[in-house]
């Protein structure tokens, strides 16, 4: 895949749209947390999916909306709670990557094949295939990393959706940085799949409001 220079913005910069863009990295912000915080908090599913309307913002506006959401989804709670959250380093990790790498959606004429169709398609899934695996790995690898170095400074006190995972692997006498880069890639893996897929698909509908 052809690595692109990440565009700061991909639609035409107005005080209209500079308007709508900010609206929508709060609201986005919001549901990010929201969603986040009822899958690992009350529902317990060991999965993180606190960067899902990031990715929707960066695949549809590109890398300056997507790191302010990114910066706001951590930055809300930080006020509420007290505190900075490295984790933030994830979040905008992943916004470069996808500016760098994403995919365009198919422009398909009408009257195109069917073999041209699936042949667009094919690209597409494939495109997307290679930038949810380099954000399941990449991302595990920084969190890991984080998590490690945080932890040694700080005591943590709440659940993470790595957690699942940390038991048995200390079992094996492995190092805990090790652990904490390792638990995070079965989370990753799952979870990335979901950022990636739906934050693609909800990007389709967000370009549509900002011409």
């Amino acid at each position: 895949m052809e690595l692109k220079k990440p565009a700061f913005f991909t639609c035409a910069l107005s005080g209209k749209n500079i308007i709508i863009l900010t609206a929508l990295s709060i609201i986005a912000a919001f549901l990010n947390i929201f969603l986040s915080g009822f899958v690992m908090n009350f529902l317990r599913f060991p999965l993180f999916l606190d960067t899902v309307f990031t990715a929707a913002i960066s695949f549809a506006f590109g890398m300056i909306p997507g790191i302010f959401t990114a910066i706001l989804t951590w930055f809300l709670p930080g006020v509420y709670y007290g505190g900075f959250n490295f984790y933030i380093l994830c979040s905008i990790t992943e916004v470069l990557i996808i500016c760098a790498l994403k995919p365009s959606a198919p422009d398909i004429p009408n009257f195109a094949s069917k073999e041209k169709i699936a042949a667009s398609y094919t690209a597409l899934v494939s495109k997307l295939f290679l930038l949810y695996v380099l954000c399941a790995v990449i991302i595990s690898l920084i969190g890991g990393i984080v998590d490690y170095i945080t932890h040694l400074f700080v005591e943590r006190n709440y659940y993470s959706a790595d957690d699942l995972f940390k038991p048995g692997l200390f079992m094996n006498n492995l190092p805990v940085l090790a652990v904490n880069i390792i638990s995070r890639l079965p989370v990753n893996i799952v979870d990335r799949f979901i950022v990636i897929l739906a934050g693609f698909l909800i990007s389709r509908g967000l370009v549509r409001i900002i011409k």
